[in-house]
């Protein structure tokens, strides 16, 4: 089994693709907006922070290292994020910009790790995906 919790999983927006609903799921699982490929998910797709012109030409790997950072863009997305899912993908952005991504990563599996059985907290439905206990 993949661990939801690595590197190659954080977005540049800063989410954590493991703990997404999409990527959770068993029937057209996404691969997380850094693995994607020609037949990546319409989500992906669609995504403007993904297709950011620094992004997809890879001047920067995360938003922070953009000029513009934060835009308007992931502003709107933070704001969604902290209303909904109480998660910051800015916070999350700054703890990568002064610890290292590996930081975040660990964060991120001690705070969306199940303490019953050890799955991964979905963020959108605030449950466990392996045992369906609701996160507290």
């Amino acid at each position: 089994m993949t661990s939801n919790f690595s590197e190659k999983l954080i977005g540049p927006c800063g989410m954590n693709c493991g703990i997404c609903y999409a990527f959770l799921r068993t029937k057209n699982k996404c691969p997380g907006c850094r693995n994607f490929d020609a037949d990546e998910p319409v989500s992906i797709a669609r995504c403007k922070i993904r297709n950011c012109d620094n992004v997809k030409t890879g001047q920067v790997n995360f938003c922070y290292e953009c000029s513009t950072y934060p835009c308007k863009r992931l502003k709107d997305l933070d704001m969604r994020y902290r209303k909904k899912y109480h998660m910051s993908e800015i916070e999350n952005l700054e703890y990568i910009k002064e610890k290292g991504v590996a930081e975040l990563v660990e964060r991120e599996r001690k705070r969306w790790t199940c303490s019953d059985c050890g799955g991964t907290i979905n963020v959108h439905k605030q449950v466990c995906s392996e045992c369906g206990k609701r996160k507290m």
